[in-house]
């Protein structure tokens, strides 16, 4: 089924315009073709050749599909246009990542697929020229693949407080060492940022301890690549365990300023949620979508599944569901676009929110498509993986919600009250 798109009355002519060419690609190129980019090389009893062949197939297609974009002008919509990209404002991405979270890995055939699009982020506002053109340029033009290296294994990664891992300054050079877990991307990756702490022992660089990234190459000797962790019974995953290990980058190498990790992470992180919250609303809709599809066709007990009030109260449900995150999300966004200084009470709400609801119209949708709801044949089974981990992922719902408490009883400890008007 394709995703029907119309111009939103009231909205920016230009946003209308990138929803509707980005639902015209994914209706015409990516949906007909989701099979062969993503599964055929793994569908079971096929012999070593035929799997080969179906997966030199997907790459030809997928190679194909991205030159189509680039000729259509939405490659890397998160990039400035000196880069590549299609300079899009904080709200018109958010509007296009919503469209394409409807199709199985759109993302990455439009060039923004995480980590590398929040690294390419980070690295035009904070890198140097030098770093830009050895490190930004090729993972434009995806020569090179990029992992983001700050979660630890023996400190929360809800607290960045407690990250331990440490670059010292010896000369020009940083000695690294620590221990990370769910490096995303960690396999295919060329280069790591680094969140560690830095201590220059000549004072030269500031007080130790403050929080830096630093690029590392993922060649650079005492990079040691433990595992891909298993993640929901799969033995495997590109999320990686990594242990530096005396691990010696050139000063050269940081991201920034030293003491600037943090501002950095908090940038891609807050952007971060509300994009993953956009591209849960895609999701949502697919899912809705496919129920209902499911809904009008399916014979059942004598009937079509539409006709039962059990799948009534389903379509209703997930309805209310996908509106309320929607409109939250959307919200949100506009929040941030406008400096709204209640913007980050707007992003808890919705980093609670709508994957819990995200989750929800995922199960109603499985549970009407039966046993073929949790197989391979859709996408309904990873996107309820998705949805659960997405309650960890930026932040887990515990932190989240204590924030938006905190911020509700400071408005109103202070003799105001809140605004649900604004």
């Amino acid at each position: 089924m394709a995703i029907n798109v119309t111009p939103i009355p009231g909205l920016d002519p230009g946003i209308n315009d990138i929803r509707h060419r980005t639902a015209e690609f994914i209706n015409a190129e990516i949906l007909p073709n989701e099979e062969i980019l993503w599964r055929s090389q793994q569908v079971a009893g096929l012999s070593e050749d035929d799997r080969e062949t179906g997966r030199m197939r997907s790459i030809e297609t997928r190679e194909k599909i991205k030159a189509k974009v680039n000729e259509a002008g939405l490659w890397a919509p998160h990039l400035p246009k000196e880069y590549g990209g299609m300079g899009l404002d904080f709200l018109e991405l958010a509007y296009m990542y919503e469209i394409l979270a409807y199709a199985v890995g759109a993302a990455t055939l439009f060039g923004i697929a995480a980590p590398n699009s929040g690294n390419a982020s980070v690295l035009v506002k904070y890198g140097t020229e030098e770093q830009k053109r050895k490190w930004l340029l090729p993972l434009i033009d995806g020569t090179m693949e990029s992992g983001f290296s700050m979660t630890e294994p023996d400190h929360a990664g809800s607290d960045p407080r407690s990250i331990a891992t440490e670059a010292v300054r010896d000369g020009d050079h940083w000695v690294i060492n620590g221990h990370k877990w769910f490096t995303s991307n960690g396999i295919d990756a060329n280069f790591f940022i680094v969140m560690c702490r830095a201590n220059d022992p000549t004072g030269e660089l500031g007080a130790p301890g403050r929080m830096t990234q630093i690029i590392v190459p993922t060649d650079t000797k005492g990079v040691n690549i433990v595992r891909g962790i298993g993640i929901f019974g799969h033995s495997t995953s590109d999320h990686c365990e990594i242990k530096y290990e005396d691990v010696r980058v050139p000063v050269e190498n940081t991201l920034g300023q030293v003491g600037e990790g943090h501002q950095a992470a908090q940038d891609r992180l807050g952007a971060g949620r509300v994009y993953h919250c956009m591209n849960s609303v895609g999701q949502m809709w697919r899912a809705f979508d496919l129920m209902v599809e499911r809904a009008l066709s399916r014979e059942v007990h004598g009937g079509l599944l539409k006709d039962k009030q059990f799948i009534q109260g389903f379509i209703a449900e997930s309805y209310m569901d996908v509106q309320s995150a929607r409109l939250m999300t959307i919200n949100a966004a506009e929040k941030v676009a406008n400096g709204d200084p209640d913007v980050r009470t707007a992003i808890s709400a919705i980093k609670v929110f709508v994957p819990a609801a995200y989750h929800r119209v995922v199960d109603r949708a499985i549970q009407v498509w039966g046993g073929a709801g949790v197989s391979n044949d859709l996408p309904l089974s990873q996107m309820y993986l998705t949805a659960r981990v997405l309650r960890l992922a930026d932040g887990p719902d515990e932190v989240h919600k204590i924030l938006m408490a905190k911020n509700i009883l400071h408005r109103y400890e202070s003799g105001d009250s809140w605004n649900f008007g604004n």
